[in-house]
């Protein structure tokens, strides 16, 4: 586009210059050729008017040093400040960001683009921000962010009390029922083990048997009654819905929930446990490599959204999406989540937002501000150089009119 515009200047020079010797060679046509010398005239100075503003903006026109030009360079920290009070102004503060979310269907949006991910414009989304968060992940390092997620979640964790949490937890589970699959594959793993381990405990009791025993045969008859005993009481368990253990198992489970939500030497148990867990150089190492595991695993996500999306977890996702698109009360209790949540964010970390992006452009050198802002709004800045040579020469013409009129 600059090519574009400079060529344009270019050629109404040229034409300006073949058109004034035609007028000089050829009298009898400067009626004519006075309104195309206009156009000519008026479009140079308009063009060259508005390549000067366009330059100055970014850089020195010609390298000379005239006042109030190269603008962005000169001022980029006026203008880091600018645009931080602008975003705090117009974008990050809680009333802002809660009246934009109040009537966007974001729920509605998510399920729109997990359901059919493929779409073009969808895609395209996709694909940039990917590409912007591969980025972002690229530049952080592993070991400073590795620490700080380490840190993160051991003061969350220690600021979690974890009996009452775990009490409430098991209370729901007994009172939904949702415990008894988990019980029946506990016994099924207990029965696969004692037979898996028969043999062992054939000998067991063949060693603690007495001579006698040993001698009748009574010690074989024995372990093949407490196997057959122990494999029956499983089954009639698993099988039994009201059997008297099942009952006795739920017995003991509601009252380690009553004990974990009630009783302080439960509770200390459990933070001792917990505290414990949290000193452990072990799960301090898990830490640490859990980020960059999980670090990889979104780079190699992001780098082939495609390929990510593909398979179970893209199926899974689609079925959330169609469920997002069409379940009206879903869609309410997700888009007040995300509200709530936004507006929570601003609320905090509006200030050090803003912050960051005043501290980032004045960071950068004049050049990088330059560069990145002309490549930004660059081409736009392009039409301004065409459209003033074009508007300038109209306005040539309509003066060359007036001229002639008067």
């Amino acid at each position: 586009m600059r090519l574009f515009a400079t060529g344009l200047l270019l050629f109404m020079a040229a034409a300006f210059v073949v058109l004034r010797r035609l007028a000089l060679l050829h009298p009898e046509w400067s009626v004519p050729l006075g309104y195309a010398i206009s156009f000519t005239e008026a479009a140079m100075v308009g063009g060259l008017a508005d390549w000067f503003a366009v330059t100055a903006l970014f850089r020195h026109p010609l390298g000379l040093p005239i006042p109030h030009t190269a603008i962005i360079p000169d001022n980029k920290d006026r203008i880091a400040d600018s645009m931080a009070t602008f975003l705090r102004d117009n974008f990050l503060t809680p009333q802002v960001v809660a009246r934009r979310l109040r009537g966007f269907n974001l729920a509605a949006a998510a399920g729109s683009f997990l359901a059919n991910p493929a779409r073009e414009e969808q895609s395209r989304i996709r694909a940039g921000a990917a590409n912007l968060l591969g980025d972002v992940l690229e530049s952080l390092d592993p070991e400073q962010m590795g620490g700080m997620v380490k840190t993160g979640l051991r003061r969350q964790l220690e600021k979690i009390e974890a009996a009452p949490l775990l009490g409430q937890m098991l209370s729901n589970a007994i009172a939904d029922q949702r415990h008894l699959p988990l019980l029946e594959s506990v016994l099924r793993k207990i029965g696969e083990a004692i037979e898996a381990n028969e043999p062992m405990i054939r000998e067991m009791i063949h060693q603690r048997a007495n001579t006698i025993m040993r001698w009748t045969g009574l010690d074989e008859r024995l372990a093949n009654g407490v196997l057959d005993g122990a494999y029956r009481l499983l089954a009639e368990v698993i099988v039994q819905p009201d059997h008297p253990l099942r009952a006795r198992i739920d017995e003991a489970l509601a009252r380690l929930a009553h004990d974990l939500r009630h009783n302080p030497e439960t509770q200390a148990k459990v933070e001792r446990i917990k505290n414990d867990l949290l000193e452990n150089p072990a799960l301090a190492a898990w830490w640490e490599g859990m980020w960059e595991r999980t670090r990889a695993a979104l780079l190699k996500a992001v780098r082939n959204p495609d390929q990510a999306l593909s398979g179970a977890l893209g199926e899974s996702l689609a079925q959330l999406g169609l469920a997002l698109g069409q379940d009206v009360r879903l869609q309410y209790m997700v888009n007040r989540f995300a509200r709530r949540t936004l507006v929570g964010v601003v609320s905090r970390y509006g200030g050090e937002i803003v912050r960051l992006v005043s501290e980032t452009v004045k960071r950068w050198d004049a050049r990088t501000v330059t560069d990145r802002i002309e490549g930004a709004v660059g081409r736009d800045l392009q039409f301004i150089r065409i459209n003033g040579t074009l508007v300038g020469g109209l306005f040539g013409v309509c003066i060359h009119v007036v001229d002639q009129w008067l």
